[in-house]
């Protein structure tokens, strides 16, 4: 199991959520799976835009052994997993099937995504937003929290707390059937810290050590994919950005890992990491701007 954590920012995360309402609950509708349970319209939409297409499990209802028990496990709400059903399937598997086509997102994306209402807190002052298992299985977490993150009008927000971690978990699945280069690790060889990562000065400045995120310096395999997934969900003024802020060295190196990144996307998937950053970029905006209903259960 590989787990996406990321640093320091509860305090954050809580302001930004302080001011949630508490919605009432529809009874009508079960969140928790039982041999029992009635099909709802949502069922019947997952069946025909993830089961049939991309024979992927689009788990909703909470069943605590798809969960780590380590952790307290929240039921992911109805109404939530309505509009993450919709921008997974936009935002994610819809910008591959443009960029690589949809034989390529059958063959490799994920097949199970279960939905959890809460992240999972750890006790060093981190969070898990997302793991994914052995290739075919992603969790997304704190699932609850979308409309109020949606309400921003932030695709920083949007793809911090969950998207970014679809396209980190997703690496490692294309790494897993196809290795990357190991003159990638080499880069920054000496600079990985393992648990570290999240403790200063790692935590802080580690755009100047060569790395695109704190994250990025727990092991190479975690750079790779620390280094696609932040590339593809952000505009090139950030990307300049973060190359300013890291300095001569910190910017070489960065620049290094990136062009090995780009030559295997391209060499072993015949993927453009630029055009595919434009589709992504593209439909976040679309979804941000309201031009994409993310309720809406007709079957078509």
């Amino acid at each position: 199991m590989r787990k996406y954590t990321i640093p320091g920012i509860l305090a954050a995360f809580a302001l930004l959520c302080a001011s949630c309402t508490v919605d009432e609950v529809d009874r009508s509708v079960t969140v928790v799976s039982s041999e029992h349970t009635a099909r709802t319209a949502l069922d019947a939409w997952l069946d025909a835009n993830y089961r049939i297409p991309y024979n992927i499990d689009f788990k909703y209802r909470f069943e605590d052994i798809e969960g780590d028990y380590d952790y307290y496990l929240v039921p992911a709400r109805y109404d939530e997993s309505i509009k993450m059903a919709h921008l997974v399937k936009y935002l994610c598997v819809e910008a591959y099937d443009e960029v690589a086509g949809v034989d390529f997102t059958r063959a490799y994306f994920p097949k199970m995504f279960f939905l959890e209402g809460d992240f999972e807190y750890n006790a060093n002052n981190t969070m898990v937003l997302g793991t994914a298992e052995g290739g075919k299985k992603i969790i997304l977490m704190g699932v609850n929290y979308l409309s109020s993150i949606l309400s921003q009008h932030d695709a920083g927000l949007l793809n911090e707390y969950y998207f970014k971690t679809i396209h980190h978990e997703f690496t490692h699945i294309l790494n897993q059937t196809k290795d990357y280069p190991t003159a990638f690790q080499q880069v920054t060889g000496s600079g990985y810290v393992a648990d570290n990562w999240s403790t200063n000065p790692y935590a802080l400045e580690y755009l100047e050590f060569g790395f695109i995120s704190a994250y990025s310096q727990k092991e190479a395999r975690e750079d790779f994919a620390e280094m696609l997934s932040t590339y593809v969900i952000n505009p090139q003024s950030t990307w300049d950005r973060f190359l300013s802020q890291a300095g001569t060295s910190g910017r070489a190196a960065i620049q290094a890992k990136l062009e090995i990144v780009r030559n295997y996307m391209r060499d072993s998937w015949g993927i453009d990491i630029d055009e595919l950053r434009a589709v992504i970029l593209r439909r976040q905006d679309e979804i941000l701007s309201g031009r994409v209903d993310i309720t809406d259960l007709t079957v078509r």
